[in-house]
């Protein structure tokens, strides 16, 4: 037997309206955002000096979302809705054209230049004194 809340029930005009509302929300939201989130704010216009042109090179995100809630008593009282969004770049490089020739250029992190050395030292070094101690008791 089918409960009365899993019958399918006809879309009102009321609820219609507000998914389109919806609809538009998103399309607004990811416009806005896709405008926004590019290489030129996180770096600016590509620089040419001389014979040289540089490049800039970002990573680039972003996300939306929205929603519409409609239940028996919205339908009476009003409707709901809402929506978000936001964006993120990252500068991860450049390329320099000179001559005819493209040439990336990553930036590095600078905790990686650090960091991944130094584990490397402590890891060889921890290695080095327990193949000693394995030998002493073999």
């Amino acid at each position: 037997m089918t409960a009365p809340d899993d019958r399918i029930r006809p879309t009102s005009p009321a609820e219609s309206t507000v998914a389109r509302a919806s609809a538009d929300l998103l399309e607004h939201l990811a416009d806005r955002l896709g405008a926004r989130a590019s290489a030129q704010a996180v770096y600016g216009e590509p620089v040419t000096r001389g014979d040289v042109t540089v490049i800039p090179v970002a990573e680039i995100a972003y996300g939306f979302g929205g929603g519409v809630g409609l239940d028996a008593t919205a339908a009476k009282t009003g409707e709901g809705g809402g929506g978000g969004g936001g964006a993120a770049a990252r500068p991860r490089g450049f390329i320099v054209i000179t001559d005819g020739t493209a040439t990336y250029r990553p930036i590095r992190d600078p905790w990686t230049t650090v960091v991944v050395p130094l584990a490397a030292l402590v890891t060889g070094a921890a290695a080095s004194r327990l193949a000693r101690r394995w030998a002493k008791r073999g």
